[in-house]
């Protein structure tokens, strides 16, 4: 069960990027891990750095994609942005977005928190 997971969390990543890539954005890097958190994806629009969370839901019960995204996960993500920024010098401006996505839509959430 976790692989068909991970699977579709993959698929869901690949379509995010597709899909900012064609409003603009350009990626830098992908699944960037810390032992505190992860960054499912990193891109820049224009000047400014985009630190984005990726969430795909099979089903909209219980809010479906767009809700969630856990208070625990935001912090895990800042932390982890926080630390990506710091070993790689960037002094931009940064920003989270959310892709939430499922079957049959996807809704990007820009400055989500």
């Amino acid at each position: 069960m976790k692989e068909k997971t991970a699977v579709k969390g993959q698929a869901a990543e690949a379509a995010a990027r597709q899909y900012l890539e064609q409003h603009g954005l350009q990626f830098v890097e992908q699944n960037v891990r810390y032992r505190f958190g992860e960054i499912d994806l990193v891109m820049r629009d224009g000047k400014d750095w985009v630190f984005i969370e990726v969430k795909f839901r099979t089903h909209s019960q219980y809010g479906g994609a767009v809700n969630a995204l856990s208070a625990a996960q935001t912090r895990r993500l800042r932390q982890a942005a926080s630390h990506y920024i710091q070993i790689n010098r960037i002094d931009a401006i940064c920003r989270f977005d959310v892709i939430a996505a499922d079957p049959t839509s996807i809704q990007w959430i820009r400055n989500a928190f």
